[in-house]
């Protein structure tokens, strides 16, 4: 018999069919069931974090610190006389909102005698705003038969002027005259209507200037900078002084600006330099004294712009004798002279040391209303703040091997950035830990076989050589093109090339690659704090690739040689996301080695806000040379140490913090000798090694 094949039968096919369906129906079953254990996994996940989430972060605890605070602050702030017009301001302020409510007439006056009785039980050095030393200093130059002799040009450092909105676009019509920065107006701003006050602050990234629809302009007169809010006092206390020797609004002039903008575009849009020139020739004019300068943090670096701009023959025009002819005296306090390294920190991830430091509940409030995204943002949109870019690099500032501040320990302030480690990274779904573009190559780094997260390897340190350009790479191609035309952060030592530099606008806020004025009579005076703990560098972690703003405004950039490539920044063939996410590493405390560490920033000497290098380095040495002090001008420079009072909110006569400095009784007296004309009385004060410190920088090649 012959073995035949069997063919198939409809019965066999349908059978074969219902099989496949039963299959198909088991897998939808079992992937629905495995889809339901997931649901209830996350909804128990959520549930149990939801419940150990910390205490601060919960609504129980947030409104009743808000309510606290609120009161607080009614109570250190409010004035008595202000009680009474409190049901009308709050009206105006629901009208703004288009809220229409009807208050009962209330008679605050008997609220108003309580208040005031409760304010007098406070003693005086605990208030604020006044602290028991107002006019003092005043006080005994006059008892020394001392009046105003010079006039006085004050000049705010940056964030210390209120700006204005001048917008009459409908949608920003609301804030109309209202300072967007500074006073309670923009804390109502940012706690209501935060992303319009974003963009009202925001400036245009291709031309540094107002975005369309939007006008904001410093504030003018004397409280554009008196005071940041109520009661929080900035150059009130050195108005106060000199208004006590006879100083008035005829011979003092607090000279703000908008420190958002790039120097020169102070000049393009508002003509700030230019009326500058004009104030202090009209002192002359009708006074016959020439003026006396004093300019505080960023407004030292405003300042040195201006004594090349009015000098320049294509610019203010004044010739080269101008400032010889008008200025009497120079007092820089505090001043960002070669930088400050929280600019690169604030550049490069929208944090500072006032940021990392906070506790978990102000961390926690803070990334909830103001983001570090959206920090950064600002900060890079503001061309202003690059003005203070540390200059010099590691000529300056060190090498991998060391530094001219560094002390003994084994980490260098030379590293500008180190990364101790990354933080752990999700793989992907082929677990490894690859950005895409380096998978389409075959490249991939290996996960961890007994976890889901890994440890990516550790970036290079960066000196200053190194991470000003790496940070830029990270910027929008907008913000790399504005501080280019804009700014210079090298060091010149050839005297010709500085020579030209008098006509080359990007070189003029960097005293290392430009020349004193030729004024040998100016007297200069260099007066900052000391003894205080200073973000000098940065310990930085990274995470996971991202999208970043280079590469999604990237153009068709090409490179046909790998080794002739040149420009800001190489760019990859495809929008891929190839860059990581890098910040403070706010967990690594090492506060008993050197340098001491806190919450990521290694800490060197200074003001609490700029290094000491900043501070004095030009001022003990740097204009001491020929070539950046040509006319020999006398360079005066008066430390003075930081030792606040403790019990006072404001350290008392004898602090030198960044901004407080401005209060204490010694910068008060040095400012008004140089006004009343015995400014010889001032010599030189070191306290600190700034000279060991600035004969350890490479002045010459």
């Amino acid at each position: 018999m012959i073995p035949r094949k069997r063919t198939k039968t409809w019965a066999d096919a349908s059978t074969a069919q219902l099989e496949r369906s039963v299959q198909e129906q088991a897998e939808v079953h079992h992937m629905a069931d495995e889809l339901s254990e997931e649901v209830k996994g996350m909804k128990a996940k959520f549930r149990k974090a939801r419940d150990e989430r910390r205490f601060y972060a919960k609504t129980r605890f947030l409104f009743p610190l808000g309510i606290a605070l609120g009161i607080v602050l009614g109570l250190i702030f409010i004035e008595p006389s202000n009680l009474p017009d409190i049901p009308g301001q709050f009206s105006v302020f629901l009208e703004d909102y288009d809220l229409s409510l009807s208050f009962p007439q209330i008679d605050l006056s008997r609220v108003q005698a309580e208040w005031k009785r409760l304010i007098s039980t406070i003693p005086e050095p605990w208030k604020l705003n006044t602290d028991g030393r107002e006019f003092q200093v005043g006080d005994e130059i006059k008892a020394r038969g001392l009046s105003a002799n010079y006039p006085v040009v004050l000049i705010p450092g940056i964030v210390s002027t209120g700006l204005e909105s001048w917008s009459t676009s409908p949608e920003y019509r609301a804030f109309f005259r209202q300072k967007v920065w500074g006073g309670f107006h923009m804390l109502s701003q940012v706690t209501f209507n935060r992303e319009k006050w974003m963009s009202t602050l925001l400036l245009d990234p291709v031309t540094g200037l107002d975005p369309e629809g939007v006008k904001v302009r410093a504030a003018e007169g004397f409280d554009a900078a008196s005071s940041f809010i109520q009661g929080y006092w900035i150059w009130s206390k050195v108005i106060e002084n000199l208004a006590v020797v006879n100083y008035d609004t005829n011979n003092l002039v607090l000279a703000p600006y908008d420190w958002r903008l790039s120097t020169y575009n102070l000049e393009e849009r508002d003509g700030y330099f230019s009326r500058l020139k004009t104030t202090i020739e009209s002192f002359k004019r009708r006074q016959g004294k020439k003026s006396v300068i004093a300019a505080h943090s960023m407004g030292s670096t405003v300042l040195l712009y201006f004594l090349k701009w009015v000098e320049s023959p294509e610019h203010g025009r004044g010739g080269p004798d101008w400032v010889e002819n008008h200025i009497h005296s120079i007092v820089t306090i505090a001043g960002t002279h070669l930088g400050v390294a929280k600019t690169i920190a604030a550049l490069l991830s929208g944090e500072m040391r006032d940021t990392v430091e906070l506790n978990p509940a102000g961390a926690y409030v803070l990334e909830r209303f103001f983001s570090k995204k959206e920090r950064q943002t600002l900060f890079r949109s503001w061309a202003g703040g690059a003005s203070m870019w540390v200059k010099g690099g590691n000529a300056v500032w060190g090498n991998a091997t060391h530094a001219p501040d560094d002390g003994e320990g084994d980490h260098t302030h030379g590293e500008l950035i180190s990364f101790r480690q990354m933080a752990p990274i999700a793989s992907n779904d082929n677990g490894r830990d690859t950005p895409p573009f380096l998978e389409e190559q075959g490249q991939t780094v290996s996960v961890h076989a007994a976890t889901t997260q890994l440890e990516a390897p550790v970036s290079k340190n960066m000196t200053a050589d190194e991470a000003g350009p790496w940070i830029l790479e990270h910027t929008p191609l907008t913000f790399q093109k504005m501080i280019t035309t804009n700014y210079s952060y090298g060091i010149e030592r050839d005297e010709e090339a500085l020579k030209r530099n008098d006509l080359d606008h990007t070189k003029w806020t960097n005293p290392l690659e430009i020349r004193l004025p030729n004024a040998p009579s100016l007297n200069f005076y260099c007066v900052y704090g000391h003894g205080k703990d200073t973000e000098r560098s940065y310990w930085y972690t990274s995470g996971p690739y991202e999208y970043d703003d280079v590469i999604s405004s990237a153009g068709p950039d090409t490179c046909s040689n790998d080794t002739t490539c040149t420009g800001s920044s190489l760019r990859p063939p495809l929008d891929l996301p190839l860059s990581r996410k890098s910040w403070i590493d706010k967990d690594y405390t090492n506060e008993s080695g050197y340098p001491k560490v806190r919450n990521g920033v290694k800490l060197g000497e200074g003001d609490g806000t700029v290094s000491l290098l900043s501070l004095g380095a030009m001022c003990v040495e740097g204009w001491k040379q020929g070539r950046w002090n040509p006319a020999g001008i006398k360079i005066t420079t008066v430390e003075l140490p930081h030792r606040p009072e403790i019990t006072l909110p404001r350290g008392g006569a004898n602090t030198s913090d960044h901004v407080d400095i401005l209060g204490s009784n010694m910068l008060n007296e040095i400012v008004l000798k140089v006004a009343t004309g015995v400014g010889d009385e001032i010599k030189d004060n070191i306290v600190s090694n700034i000279r060991e410190y600035a004969k350890k920088i490479s002045w010459d090649a």
